[in-house]
């Protein structure tokens, strides 16, 4: 019977150092979700990665070879963002969007990757009326 509090103990100390191993791996890859107030607000965010979500202003998105920039809005602040590469097929001004990267210590988000955010609800495309009807 004195085995028995030694092997729990032992077990005990085993899934606790397991717990710790998996804590610290998955610490370097949380990514956290921010609106431009919040992001604006916090100082701190400038060195982290985050996420940062809102809508594409209409009017600020600019191509220049594969560099777009453009403005991501919540309805009180506004964030330009920078990001290499071509975005999403379904990326335009007006849409919600997320982009994951870093704030620079020029003030642009330098994004490396662009979501579109769509919406929970799916529809079908509207039925097209036979030829030859009328």
């Amino acid at each position: 019977m004195i085995r028995r509090p030694g092997r729990l103990a032992l077990v005990a100390v085993l899934l606790a150092a397991g717990g710790l191993l998996v804590a610290s791996a998955l610490r370097g890859t949380l990514t956290y979700y921010r609106s431009p107030t919040d992001m604006l607000a916090r100082s701190d965010d400038s060195r982290d990665r985050i996420r940062l979500g809102g809508e594409v202003v209409p009017g600020s998105v600019r191509h220049d070879g594969e560099l777009v920039t453009f403005r991501l809005s919540d309805d009180r602040r506004e964030v330009t963002v920078r990001q290499r590469g071509v975005p999403p097929e379904t990326f335009r001004e007006g849409v919600d969007a997320v982009v994951e990267g870093r704030l620079g210590t020029d003030g642009v988000f330098d994004a490396d990757h662009v979501l579109v955010r769509h919406g929970n609800e799916y529809r079908p495309a509207p039925a097209a009326e036979p030829t030859g009807a009328r």
